[in-house]
């Protein structure tokens, strides 16, 4: 064998090594940064500077849960909107004493229009309530109150 074929020969057997180790470890081969979230501790994590648009910190308040149930709007679509949506600065509440509320509406994939409001926090967003901006619901949720609709 000639000894130019050494180095590539060595580059494959550590190449083979490589994906042997990450396939044991189950790890991907490669990182996409697009798709990578830590959580790993999120008090140190700087949400103060607009809406943080990563689900791995999202919660559901009990209101929000009684809303998405009557109003047939799924997790998967909650994502969505909030990966996707367009904050509604008139209808965000930035200034909130606790966290800001950002609502941000979108249409989901079975083509409803709504408005999802979401309370950020340092350690979580929260899912306050979700509205369909085209179909009344009749639902009976804990919080419901007709002074505070926020429909339009």
């Amino acid at each position: 064998m000639n000894k130019k074929w050494y180095p590539y020969i060595l580059i494959g057997l550590l190449l083979a090594v490589l994906i042997i180790v990450k396939i044991v470890k189950k790890e991907p081969l490669f990182n996409n940064p697009s798709t990578t979230t830590t959580t790993k501790d999120p008090a140190s994590v700087n949400r103060d500077r607009g809406f943080d648009r990563r689900i791995s910190y999202l919660k559901y308040s009990e209101h929000a849960k009684c809303r998405m149930k009557c109003r047939k709007i799924t997790q998967v679509e909650v994502e969505q909107i909030m990966k996707e949506g367009k904050i509604n600065y008139n209808k965000s509440d930035l200034q909130n004493a606790r966290c800001p509320r950002y609502a941000v509406e979108g249409i989901t994939r079975d083509d409803q229009r709504v408005r999802i409001v979401y309370a950020q926090c340092n350690e979580s967003t929260t899912v306050v309530t979700v509205i369909d901006l085209e179909t009344d619901y009749e639902c009976h949720c804990p919080g419901d109150d007709d002074k505070y609709d926020n429909k339009r």
